[in-house]
């Protein structure tokens, strides 16, 4: 390197007997090598990592064939089918494992992991399984599969599609021709005369209840919510929005009242149609003291049947949150007072709750809902209003030719029927959708030997910076 080309104008003989004389000078003074002040910040093992959006589904699915006909739906290719009554043969079920409590209970439930590596053994993830592989089907006869959704990680919108791939005539016996003559392009009439519906099935029990309890009297609710110590911080502030959130759903001339508990019990706003002062007065709460669930069921049923505005012959709903234990007896014996008295209660397990507790205080298993974390507040009482105000929402229905040519272009899922609009479905939360078909009894001999088969799945895709979902699909 030339003279010239040193930085600052220094020659290279320059620079060396520069620092030469900086280390004599420092060896002269004591002062080593440290003899500069100095300072120094960084930001180290900085990564960006991918995330993941994973989706899970599980089922149950019925058959309602006719009593006495066990034998014939094992031999059907279900060895594990249960007898229901009634003529109704439960057919298959996932996750399956021996010890697990009741389907209905399980999904709402926080006892099993969907999104753990162990979930694999027993979730349709991938297999294309099919869910019913029924021969003999008659009029009359119907099914059901509850598709159980579970979105692992992110927030995502979900997509219901499916396909007829086969709708075949497979020949014509006497009765056939008489019914409807010459018929020779080999096309079933099966998917014609089979009436199907979906929705949204709230509550994950393999039925479509389509009216709420407030659409058949008026609705009074009380939302009873546990302000004890534990509950400070998210927790509570996920509450008052979840819960202010669902007065929103309300209108005249349903009622609604706030009670709050910790080790005692205040009816913080009586049953009342100024839904302002209901979310004030749950706005107001404070966190502190013990937790005594049964003095606030105890308050929540006095205000439904003897508040000032309760009305003799409304549907009496109660909303009870917890996020602990207490003591298990009396409230046991207060929650079955209330549900003696007309009083439907719905629980909320949030977090380390007692949640074995509170699903046992709960009117039905169905009525049991569980939040492992206070962000999934907002999903549990938007699913609880549906139930209450409106029923179970249909999303499509109609013959099973007519259904499967919607379901061909795929039909977007909304993940908070309380809401404007078509929502994604939060990350870490378990939804489920029902499908049923029924072969009416009226009808004739023009579908003897017609087979059907279709597939049916969900499609997930992110939701963040996501404006137009499933748009390539659709277009």
């Amino acid at each position: 390197m030339s003279d010239e080309t040193q930085p600052h104008g220094l020659s290279r003989r320059k620079v060396l007997a520069g620092i030469s004389a900086v280390g004599v000078a420092s060896a002269g003074a004591g002062l080593g090598t440290s003899a500069f002040f100095s300072d120094t910040e960084s930001f180290d093992d900085n990564t960006l990592t991918a995330g993941t959006l994973d989706l899970k589904l599980d089922y149950k699915s019925t058959y309602l064939g006719g009593p006495g006909r066990l034998d014939d739906v094992v031999a059907m290719g279900y060895p594990d089918a249960e007898d229901l009554g009634d003529g109704r043969y439960l057919l298959d079920q996932a996750p399956s494992p021996a010890d697990m409590q009741a389907w209905e209970d399980l999904v709402q439930g926080e006892q099993f992991d969907f999104c753990s590596p162990e979930a694999d053994e027993y979730l349709v993830n991938g297999d294309g399984i099919p869910v019913f592989t029924l021969e003999d089907v008659k009029p009359g006869d119907s099914g059901e599969v509850t598709i159980s959704l579970h979105i692992c990680d992110n927030p995502a919108y979900l997509q219901l599609f499916g396909a007829l791939t086969e709708n075949l005539e497979n020949g014509q016996t006497e009765s056939e021709l008489d019914a409807e003559g010459e018929d020779t392009d080999g096309v079933g009439e099966l998917a014609d005369a089979i009436e199907v519906c979906v929705w949204y099935d709230e509550d994950c029990d393999n039925v479509y209840e389509p009216t709420g309890t407030g659409q058949q009297n008026e609705l009074e609710v009380a939302l009873v919510s546990d302000v004890s110590g534990s509950m400070g911080g998210s927790a509570l502030s996920s509450l008052k929005t979840a819960a202010t959130t669902f007065v929103d759903n309300l209108s005249s001339p349903d009622e609604a009242a706030a009670i709050s508990f910790n080790s005692s019990a205040a009816t913080d706003q009586e049953l009342t149609t100024n839904y302002q002062a209901v979310k004030d007065a749950i706005n107001a709460y404070t966190a502190g003291g013990g937790t005594s669930i049964a003095a606030g069921i105890i308050e929540g049923e006095d205000e439904l049947l003897n508040g000032t505005n309760a009305t003799p012959g409304a549907s009496k709903v109660m909303i009870l949150l917890s996020d602990g234990n207490s003591n298990a007896s009396a409230a046991t014996t207060a929650a079955n007072d209330a549900k003696n008295a007309g009083i439907r209660i719905f629980t909320v397990a949030l977090g380390s709750a007692n949640t074995s507790l509170l699903q046992s205080l709960a009117s039905s298993p169905d009525d049991a809902f569980v939040a492992p974390d206070p962000a999934d507040l907002d999903t549990v009482y938007a699913e609880i209003a549906q139930i209450v105000l409106e029923g179970e929402q249909k999303i499509l229905s109609g013959t099973m030719a007519e259904v499967f040519e919607e379901l061909s272009e795929g039909v977007l899922l909304d993940g908070n029927r309380q809401e404007e609009g078509v929502q994604p479905y939060p990350g870490a939360t378990t939804q489920c959708i029902g499908f049923e078909w029924e072969l009416p009894f009226e009808v004739g001999n023009e579908v003897q030997s017609d087979s059907v088969a279709f597939d049916i799945g969900v499609n997930a895709e992110q939701s963040r910076h996501n404006e137009t979902p499933f748009a390539e699909a659709d277009d």
